[in-house]
């Protein structure tokens, strides 16, 4: 049977521009779909102008900093549309370069919602193809709370295009988005408080990690309430009231929902085809991303997996490979280095305490803490953070974290070390670049403590 298409790619994020181009190196004829922006949340609202944001909000620290490094530096102040605008163009250049990868990789660009209209068949502006193979990339969408007057309040998708920057906000959230934005409005003047209804954000990190960034993010003003929740948000006036669960008021004049994501499934035409979803409500696949459908396949963040860029890229490109290079590979999920571009960074790879714990039963933990060097001849108080696990039998380096300025830089390469299956001798064996806060990772000798399983 001939198709139209070998592949159809519904979504042009991350995940689904890698998969289509590299599909189509392998010689296939692709299609890739998009309605909204090319390169899906991470270059539009995401990761690329999140952390355009969080340079921008170190800069009033580095400032003051400044003084006691002899610099007599008149306190900043900050224009909001010219760091706006100029993120905007930035994002506008990278939907540029985007289109030009698709088309340089002779992948067609068909701008509009497409949806699945039965098994092999796609169809898209009042058109319909038959496509042997079909991706389903679409991503997910911020999810707003259920309670009244949520639609006063925004998500993530509108932070970056705010006509004017508020005096006071409050962030709702205790995930990645949630920290990073209380610390990115926080470092821009913004008087932030940050909600969770649970005892410690980040759930799933280590944490010791997770306590410690509570502390130093406090320290740099932002006002985390722990176990607080809002129960409803009103308008009074140019302000917003928000309603805590626990009856407490808080006037402010952003409320930014950083509550979770779901799966971008509406309208996708899901009820003609045979794609089943899991208990979470996102797209079900095997480890060759298949769907219950014979066909059709789905990668990224759609299927709730680790919602991370490199891991939408990594699946595209295993995706492309396994059905149009005669390949077999696998996904290795292991050792998958992450940020939190909060303030200070946090950014780790392979096992939390609890983890190691739970996995290989005794475990020895390599802890150290300090004030960075450069503020020694300052006011500022923060430290930084570092942190290694060790699987006490074997003396396999399980787990690396960092808290402190540029974690992810430091991080990514102790995430080849533990990929390698590097042992502590190995990282007692490596000389350090002094004076730096990485040499730390090969400098600490002794075990903070060793602990062991019931």
């Amino acid at each position: 049977m001939s198709y139209d298409y070998d592949l159809f790619v519904i979504g042009a994020g991350s995940g689904g521009v890698r998969a289509a181009r590299m599909a189509s190196s392998y010689g296939a004829k692709v299609a890739i779909a998009e309605e909204r922006y090319l390169g899906g949340t991470c270059v539009n609202v995401g990761c690329v102008p999140k952390k355009l944001f969080s340079y921008a909000a170190h800069v009033s620290s580095e400032v003051h900093n400044a003084a006691s490094l002899g610099w007599n530096i008149e306190k900043p102040t900050l224009h909001w549309p010219t760091l706006r605008d100029n993120k905007t163009r930035e994002i506008e250049r990278l939907n540029g370069v985007y289109q030009n990868i698709l088309g340089n990789a002779e992948v067609e660009i068909i701008r509009g919602h497409a949806k699945l209209v039965g098994p092999n068949q796609v169809a898209i502006n009042g058109k319909q193809y038959s496509c042997k193979h079909i991706l389903l990339a679409v991503g997910g969408w911020p999810y707003l709370p259920d309670i009244p007057g949520a639609e006063l309040g925004i998500s993530s998708n509108e932070i970056f295009y705010l006509d004017k920057l508020p005096e006071k906000a409050v962030v709702v959230g205790g995930g990645y988005i949630a920290c990073e934005f209380a610390s990115i409005l926080n470092g821009l003047g913004v008087a932030t408080t940050q909600l969770y209804r649970r005892d410690l954000f980040l759930r799933g990190f280590d944490t010791e990690i997770r306590e410690i960034l509570a502390e130093e993010m406090r320290r740099e003003g932002v006002d985390i309430r722990f176990n607080s929740n809002p129960a409803r948000i009103d308008k009074q006036g140019d302000q917003l009231q928000v309603t805590l669960e626990s009856g407490e008021i808080l006037d402010t004049e952003l409320v930014l929902f950083a509550t979770g994501r779901k799966p971008l499934l509406e309208g996708l035409g899901l009820d003609t085809v045979d794609v089943a979803l899991n208990d979470k409500g996102y797209i079900a696949v095997n480890e060759q991303f298949e769907t219950t459908q014979p066909g059709i396949y789905a990668l990224g963040d759609v299927t709730g997996g680790i919602e991370l860029t490199p891991v939408a890229l990594a699946e595209g490109m295993t995706l492309a490979a396994n059905l149009f290079n005669g390949e077999q590979r696998r996904m290795d999920y292991e050792h998958i280095a992450t940020a939190i571009f909060s303030h200070p960074n946090v950014a780790t790879v392979g096992l939390s305490e609890e983890e190691a714990l739970a996995r290989y039963g005794k475990v020895d933990v390599y802890t150290s803490r300090f004030r960075h060097l450069k503020h020694t001849l300052g006011d500022h108080q923060g430290k930084v953070f570092l942190k290694l696990l060790v699987d006490h039998a074997s003396q396999k380096v399980v787990g690396a974290h960092m808290l402190g300025d540029e974690a992810a830089e430091v991080i990514q390469g102790m995430a080849i070390a533990l990929k390698m299956g590097a042992t502590k001798a190995d990282f007692d064996a490596t000389v350090g670049i002094h004076p730096s806060v990485a040499e730390e990772f090969v400098t600490m000798r002794s075990a903070t403590r060793t602990r062991e399983s019931a």
